[in-house]
């Protein structure tokens, strides 16, 4: 190849790549309100983004790609722990994290705040940003996937379990949330009916359960996790 063929497919390939480039940056802006239902960018959530701010909850919490990796990510808290389960970490974090050796500082939020963070929580987690973080991912294990966890000796509904974030509300043998109530014996208590029921739509069971429904679970993932919660005896 001479020195100006190689100069000519140099500058066509950076022309080419540039022009890309711009074609994609023009494309993401244009979807930008969209992606980030910018039509829903309340009073409320800006008040709460303030709120994530005044108290500095990004030296520890990442939301979004950025922030600290000490404690968990926030971007799709709302749809992990519900609600409730912000008041009560927010309000109780020396109770919401006593078996953690994560500690978080009680920074006594008012209630008016509390409200606005969960309102910017909302917001955020639903945001179209690629499914983004993998914990909180709602795609489901693939047939190598599932291989692998049988192999390591979890069962399907034991690494639903534990893949799906149950443990930030819930204990087992002492290790996990304190939010919700433990689950060594749930089995005694209810019949694998009543759990499926309960993970489905919480107050279908209990009028006043803080849990919130788990409208992500594939059916195949209902029945593993509900078959392995109905063992727990």
């Amino acid at each position: 190849m001479s020195q100006k063929t190689a100069f000519r497919i140099f500058i066509i390939g950076t022309l080419a790549s540039g022009v890309l480039f711009l074609a994609l940056t023009w494309d993401t802006h244009r979807q930008v309100e969209t992606l980030s239902h910018a039509d829903k960018l309340s009073p409320q959530v800006i008040a709460g983004k303030r709120t994530f701010e005044k108290y500095n909850c990004n030296d520890c919490h990442t939301i979004l790609g950025f922030g600290g990796y000490y404690a968990p990510d926030m971007t799709r808290v709302v749809q992990r722990v519900g609600e409730e389960g912000i008041r009560f970490r927010v309000k109780n974090p020396e109770r919401a994290f006593a078996d953690s050796w994560r500690k978080m500082p009680q920074q006594h939020v008012s209630d008016a705040e509390v409200e606005n963070l969960i309102a910017f929580f909302t917001w955020v987690g639903n945001i179209n940003n690629g499914d983004w973080p993998p914990q909180d991912s709602k795609k489901r294990m693939t047939r190598g996937e599932e291989i692998a966890v049988a192999a390591g000796g979890l069962s399907p509904g034991a690494a639903v379990f534990q893949n799906r974030g149950c443990m930030n509300c819930h204990s087992l043998h002492g290790k996990g949330g304190t939010f919700g109530p433990p689950l060594d014996t749930v089995g005694r208590r209810l019949d694998l009916e009543r759990i499926e029921h309960y993970i489905r739509n919480p107050k279908s069971i209990n009028p006043n359960a803080k849990m919130p429904p788990q409208k992500d679970l594939s059916e195949k993932e209902l029945e593993e996790v509900t078959k392995f919660l109905a063992g727990l005896k």
